[in-house]
């Protein structure tokens, strides 16, 4: 408390009201191959649906996607991480692909543009998944523009005159009258409908009657070239030979009417339709996606008030195979009215510049590039990492004699590649830093035991405050009939794996049904092993045994690649390896509770190895603000008070028989004091699972009294 220099009243408070914070014990982690999401990245996972949506359905590599899914079904929250080879890559629109492993790989190497031509956009993550992803943008300009040329109507509503493109002769649809030919002009194409060229329109004679370049033939090769009415055949390879009376008449996939009577071998009839003369003496063309979106781009509310134009634009993500929601041509995502103006504001003041949205809420897309000024012919001009004000930004003035096609890319070359058992090592990694990462219960999949000790040595042991959780090698037990106990022993010993009492391993691989393939499938069962240890929290607590009858049956699994014996659970169980054993009636369960600790102890125990993770966890927490403390009696006093209620607690839930806190004078010496330290000895006596049971069952004769043979 400051000194007062003139009489007044000074108020100060002092919380005394601390208490040992609870900790959390049951969050997973896991790394492994999936098809999908970010690479080297821990992303939050709480149900089998998120983990789809993020990471993909299980490819291949499916075991890590069902040891996670599996370890789900017990509890509610697993830090996943992809790993992947460096031949993985991200499908782009054009270029070289690259692999882009993640939002900070993304912001250091490629967030200003590219030099590897890689289009203007390239996938969010690595895989095949994005292949075939169509991307479609436009601005005013491009969305709706008037046909070239001069255009006159006849009667009828046919309209003549030259049609220029720079892009393509496809016929487009016009405002139509809704007579047959309308939706042709001079120069059109006309396919059948299996897409293969009939011929090119030269005129249109009048309503019904359109007459082809002279020709322009393709040969008749099979009968699935031919447009055929029922009951009708056909020989030569003449422009119109591929046509015949009653036959419909494609342009595309868009119907234009039905054949009445091929005169010769250049015209085509075709039956006679209502039509109503146009309204206007100009045709326009449509953006194909106009109708996905609520107005036509132009001038957002921001270029306005800048004092500028046309900044609009408009962009579609669309699935153009169907290879992700099975139905091709389903739209993914709209942006709609995103500016192409760095300093865009949308009307909540955040970041409306295009490159930005997308980047920033796309769940498909990274930007990569500008439009090139091919691309943009005759369009306002794309911001390049500039400010667009009023003194550098002028609307390019719009003309006819082009007609610009609207910007569209489809994605390819995405590559999965999958991750080696060092990639794998080298993601769990990922979790040695407890400052950064708060994971109890980390479960390695399918990543072999030599391969095992690297995570025990350089997580589990690091931290101190976490779990891992193994299973043997597949080949070890899936497909073996005999000798899988010495498999797994050669497991532990041949890889020299890591004694430690951070460390849990299993004997099993379950079967299981993969509802997404409709298959059934082999998973290594650690993430049922640290899902047990989870639903043990929500059950009990944390210093409860996961194994046994009331805890550890396990869940999704038709049978088990190896369920030992009396004989071999001996064995094992004396190797650290906990059985898990299918009993009839009884289910599928686990049946030992050990840690991988080779030296008898008490550590070398499931519960205990928690219960002293739990405390530890909890009582450092709760020491962090003694720290820049006095070391004096208060503090010491302060410290117990709060320890002790805690310790108290947690006896009275059966994790432990009795305890003793020492924080006085006795420990913290003034050798202590001096070296700015701060000593508090903390004894515990935990309590123990019950591991074996003896029942001594003793027959006597009949009217002995049972205190003569002592009982």
């Amino acid at each position: 408390m400051a000194f007062q220099l003139s009489p007044g009243v000074q108020v100060t408070e002092t919380d005394l009201t601390s208490v040992v914070p609870a900790v959390g014990t049951s969050i997973g982690g896991t790394a492994g191959n999936f098809s999908w999401g970010p690479i080297d990245e821990i992303v939050d996972i709480r149900t089998e649906n998120e983990l789809v949506n993020r990471f993909g359905k299980p490819g291949l590599d499916y075991e890590t996607f069902f040891a996670t899914s599996s370890f789900l079904s017990y509890t509610g929250l697993c830090k996943v991480i992809r790993a992947a080879d460096t031949a993985a890559r991200n499908a782009s629109v054009s270029g070289t692909v690259v692999l882009i492993k993640n939002e900070d790989d993304y912001t250091e190497n490629y967030a200003s543009g590219n030099s590897d031509a890689q289009g203007l956009w390239s996938a969010k993550y690595a895989g095949t998944l994005a292949n075939g992803i169509v991307v479609g943008m436009t601005d005013g300009t491009d969305a709706v523009y008037e046909l070239a040329g001069t255009w006159t109507t006849k009667t009828g509503g046919t309209l003549t005159g030259t049609w220029t493109s720079t892009t393509s002769s496809t016929a487009f649809t016009a405002n139509s009258d809704g007579a047959a030919t309308t939706e042709l002009w001079v120069g059109a194409t006309i396919n059948d409908a299996n897409g293969n060229l009939i011929g090119v329109v030269a005129t249109i004679t009048d309503d019904d009657t359109v007459v082809l370049a002279a020709n322009a033939a393709v040969a008749v090769t099979s009968a699935t070239n031919v447009v055929y009415a029922p009951g009708m055949t056909g020989t030569t390879g003449a422009a119109t030979t591929e046509l015949y009376a009653n036959a419909k008449v494609y342009d595309s996939a868009t119907l234009i009417g039905t054949i009445s009577s091929v005169t010769d071998d250049n015209n085509v009839v075709l039956t006679a339709a209502p039509a109503t003369p146009l309204a206007a003496a100009t045709a326009t063309r449509r953006w194909e996606y106009l109708d996905q979106f609520d107005y036509t781009p132009g001038t957002t509310a921001w270029a306005t008030n800048a004092g500028v134009t046309d900044d609009e634009v408009h962009i579609i993500v669309v699935d153009g195979t169907g290879g992700i929601t099975g139905v091709t041509g389903t739209i993914l995502e709209k942006f709609q009215g995103v500016s192409k103006a760095s300093d865009a504001k949308n009307s909540f003041g955040e970041s409306n510049y295009y490159r930005s949205v997308v980047n920033d809420t796309s769940e498909w897309l990274w930007w990569m590039d500008h439009p090139s000024s091919a691309e943009e012919t005759n369009k306002a001009p794309w911001a390049a990492n500039t400010t667009i004000t009023n003194t550098t930004y002028s609307t390019k003035a719009y003309t006819t004699t082009l007609i610009p096609s609207e910007i569209r890319g489809t994605l390819s070359g995405g590559v999965v590649s999958a991750a080696s058992a060092g990639d794998i090592s080298a993601a769990l990694n990922l979790f040695a830093n407890d400052e950064l990462v708060d994971v109890n219960l980390i479960f390695v999949g399918d990543l072999p035991v030599s391969n095992a000790s690297d995570v025990i040595d350089n997580v589990a042991d690091i931290r101190k405050d976490c779990l891992v959780f193994l299973s043997p090698d597949k080949d070890s037990v899936v497909g073996q009939t005999s000798g899988q106990k010495d498999n797994i022993l050669a497991d532990i010993t041949g890889a020299g794996l890591t004694r430690s009492s951070y460390a849990v391993m299993d004997s099993g691989w379950k079967y299981m049904y993969d509802r997404y393939y409709d298959r059934y499938v082999w998973v290594p069962c650690n993430g049922d092993t640290a899902g047990l240890c989870a639903r043990t929290d929500t059950e009990a607590d944390p210093w409860f045994s996961p194994a046994g009858y009331n805890r550890g049956r396990l869940k999704n699994v038709v049978r088990m690649a190896y369920s030992p014996n009396k004989t071999d659970r001996d064995a094992l169980y004396k190797a650290g390896v906990n059985p898990i054993v299918g009993f009839p009636g009884s289910g599928i369960v686990l049946f030992g509770d050990k840690t991988l600790l080779e030296k008898p102890s008490a550590f070398d125990r499931i519960n205990v190895r928690r219960l002293f993770i739990v405390l530890e966890k909890a009582i450092a927490t709760a020491s962090k603000f003694q720290l820049f403390e006095f070391n004096d009696e208060f503090s010491r006093a302060q410290f117990k008070n709060l320890v002790e209620p805690f310790l108290r607690d947690v006896q009275g839930r059966r994790g432990l028989y009795n305890f003793r806190v020492i924080c006085d004078a006795t420990n913290n010496t003034q050798q202590v004091i001096d070296s700015n330290s701060f000593v508090a000895d903390i004894y515990i006596q935990p309590a123990r699972s019950i591991n074996f049971i003896q029942l001594n069952f003793v027959a006597t004769r009949t009217g002995i009294q049972f205190e003569e043979v002592g009982a």
